[in-house]
């Protein structure tokens, strides 16, 4: 036994101008005196908000103290072989109670040559939405610097970015470089690389509480942004009962969902990459030969590499997100 088990780490609760009380009224996460907690990171390897363990003997203990430590044994061998004590992954829950801004992620290399940091591809699977909810991904037509330009100036951005009307269940794709906001009344699950580097484009000329405005990145964006058009933004999938469903595949992570009514094995041999557990609805039990822990709504688990056997026994109806590093 190498001294690892599945781990639970404390949530970090973030203040934000267009946050709102779902993390607590939808997740049942108390978030305490906040005005308006827009995020919760659930685990972060993100230097200032590393994230720190919640339970067991190695409660207390950092992330990154974790990956010095036990190395390969936590993340994997490829994994800690490519990003050292950085932990690749950062895990999200997201409740715009309001727009959020228009913005844009840097790639790996020019992410690199700024701000000597990884870029930042992302996935959001929507787990509450209010009637009527829209968010935009990406461009309603073939775009060029110029025309964007013209539009951003004109403070009419929003007449070409294709927006997505949305329900609970759905899934996108932003790789680095796609223009992007959540809209007002979507709740979300968010995978992402472990990077905070936001270009934010347009804020809707919206003041802070002291009646500032917030800063625009519109230079840095412009190199950023992928200007072509795509006509499919939203991620097509078949739902099933007890088995898994793929959602997303890309270099930085892979990502499954279960919908699950029954106990279920998940054999992770054949992984060289720690595992995490999102849970969206519903509770299990996660049995392991490292420990058993209990996952429930709103509960973001990490299970070390070393753990090649799970078991997950839901009490009733229980959906979850499983991510690795493929």
């Amino acid at each position: 036994m190498s001294g690892l088990y599945p781990l639970v780490f404390q949530t970090q609760y973030k203040d934000k101008i267009w946050g709102g009380n779902k993390i607590k009224t939808v997740l049942g996460k108390d978030y305490g005196n906040l005005p308006n907690c827009g995020e919760t990171w659930e685990i972060s390897g993100v230097k200032g908000n590393i994230s720190v363990v919640k339970n067991g003997a190695l409660a207390g203990k950092n992330l990154v103290e974790l990956i010095q430590t036990y190395k390969e044994q936590l993340v994997g061998k490829k994994v800690f072989e490519k990003s050292g004590e950085e932990f690749p992954l950062l895990i999200k829950f997201i409740d715009a109670n309001d727009d959020l801004s228009i913005q844009v992620h840097p790639d790996d290399e020019l992410g690199m040559k700024r701000h000597n940091s990884l870029g930042k591809t992302e996935m959001w699977y929507v787990f509450e939405a209010d009637k009527g909810a829209k968010l935009n991904s990406g461009f309603n037509r073939e775009m060029d610097k110029e025309t964007y330009l013209k539009h951003l100036e004109n403070k009419s951005l929003e007449q070409i970015l294709n927006y997505e009307n949305v329900s609970v269940g759905d899934v996108f794709f932003l790789p680095a470089g796609r223009v992007h906001y959540i809209g007002k009344g979507v709740c979300l699950a968010e995978i992402q690389q472990t990077s905070d580097i936001t270009y934010r484009i347009y804020d809707f000329d919206r003041k802070d509480d002291k009646g500032n405005l917030r800063e625009l990145h519109t230079e840095q964006a412009l190199d950023a942004i992928d200007y072509k058009f795509y006509g499919d933004y939203k991620t097509k999938y078949t739902p099933k009962s007890n088995e898994a469903v793929e959602l997303v595949q890309c270099p930085y992570f892979k990502t499954q969902l279960f919908e699950i009514d029954k106990p279920m094995q998940n054999d992770y041999s054949n992984i060289d990459s720690f595992v995490i557990y999102i849970c969206f609805e519903g509770a299990a039990t996660v049995e392991t030969d490292h420990g058993i822990i209990d996952l429930k709504k709103g509960d973001s688990i990490l299970l070390p590499a070393v753990i090649n056997h799970v078991k997950v026994v839901p009490q009733g109806n229980c959906k979850f997100l499983e991510t690795f590093v493929p």
